[in-house]
């Protein structure tokens, strides 16, 4: 059973390499092939982890990377139903890749990103200690970033894709601190907000959410397993995973529901209000893991796993769904005559129209969030380094001129 448990890890980053080296090497390979080798991976990983549900819990140790750092992977009632799920999502995606990709000249740089990000999820679902979940972490966040700029040729996704890496970097901060108070024996509170802003990050939790409809940049396979089903879900997996470490702090499930709860609200008003369905379903995504936040901060941990199985699996299926459907819904109204009734009309009689008229604009402007995250906060901070670059240039200059 060790065996099995840690192929299961190690087949997708495996096959990561092994056409990372081909690419790298100039072997040629047919779509037909490199599309096997990530749908196989991804299955074989599936199935391996399957097995391990008739032997209970498993904890393999399977090294040490230098002292204080144990390489262990475990198998429970968390890792398994999220990794089986996640593996044949991966599966999934890669099959439906290989027509939606067809003759794209990145298609093969594809298919090596998401071998690494199937891999990168598989050792945080897998991962043992704190530890070893970070460099899955890592993993899964660039493979997702650069999923997002794929198309490297347009400014546009390059620019959301450096937006989402930074997110990323600026949150996992989070992680990486909670790690290192969690070594030096520190309080459960600060274990556990330092592992909520982690989870921020790539939940697109607010206010920190606004990378995710940009996001949709990239292709539409990668994001239905990234965006819309696995990489959002990373974020209450890690509280979920974690959960012994901030059990002893009462106050901290307050501030994850108080987080997931305001998330929720704010997700749902902006989704409202958005013209293409890709971004909608991004604000959907964002709304459901914000309840999914509320329910772990309830103590339903259950129905918290439960949800999130059940979310990943219909959005994902929602995105890939998603570039046909402005084509169907054309022909419904057609063959209707008329266009399709519009729902949540009972909320505008009972709103008073000033009241809709404010929340209309609140939603348009996404909250405001880009307003004060991006030109008060990171605007301010940039600026600030640009004038140290200055002033340390013009040290220089005169240093120079002075010798």
């Amino acid at each position: 059973m060790n065996g099995i448990l840690v192929a299961a890890a190690a087949v997708p980053f495996g096959v990561f390499l092994l056409l990372g080296a081909a690419s790298w090497l100039g072997v040629p390979l047919t779509e037909r092939v490199v599309s096997a080798l990530v749908v196989a991976s991804a299955g074989v990983s599936a199935a391996l982890l399957a097995t391990t549900v008739r032997s209970g819990p498993v904890e393999v140790v399977v090294g040490t990377w230098f002292h204080g750092f144990p390489l262990v992977l475990r198998a429970d009632w968390l890792s398994v139903p999220v990794g089986v799920l996640a593996a044949l999502l991966g599966a999934l995606i890669g099959a439906f890749s290989r027509r939606y990709l067809h003759r794209d000249p990145g298609f093969r740089r594809f298919h090596v990103l998401l071998a690494l990000f199937v891999a990168g999820v598989q050792l945080v679902v897998l991962a043992g200690t704190p530890d070893l979940l970070v460099v899955g972490w890592e993993l899964t966040g660039l493979a997702s970033a650069l999923l997002i700029a794929f198309f490297h040729q347009r400014r546009g996704p390059v620019a959301h894709g450096l937006r989402a890496f930074i997110t990323y970097r600026v949150c996992d901060v989070g992680l990486v601190g909670a790690v290192v108070v969690v070594h030096h024996g520190g309080p459960p509170l600060a274990v556990g907000l330092l592992l909520l802003w982690g989870s921020m990050g790539k939940a697109a939790q607010f206010p920190l959410g606004g990378w995710l409809p940009r996001a949709m940049e990239g292709p539409t396979p990668s994001s239905a397993i990234c965006y819309g089903a696995i990489s959002v879900s990373l974020g209450p997996y890690l509280l979920l995973r974690t959960h012994d470490l901030w059990a002893g702090a009462p106050a901290l499930p307050v501030v994850i529901a108080v987080v997931g709860g305001v998330t929720a609200v704010h997700a749902t008003l902006v989704g409202r209000t958005q013209t293409d369905i890709k971004t909608t379903l991004a604000y959907a995504s964002s709304t459901q893991i914000g309840l999914v936040l509320v329910e772990i901060g309830l103590g339903w941990e259950v129905f918290a796993l439960v949800h999130l199985l059940g979310h990943a699996a219909v959005r994902s299926a929602q995105v890939l769904r998603s570039p046909s459907l402005l084509h169907d819904h054309h022909h419904l109204e057609q063959a209707l005559g008329e266009p399709v009734t519009r729902s949540g009309g009972g909320w505008s009689r009972v709103t008073p129209r000033p009241v809709r008229l404010w929340l209309y604009r609140f939603a348009l402007e996404r909250g405001y969030l880009d307003a004060v995250v991006v030109d008060h906060a990171v605007g301010r901070f940039a600026r600030l380094v640009r004038r140290f670059a200055a002033a340390d240039e013009r040290w220089v200059r005169r240093w120079e001129v002075a010798r």
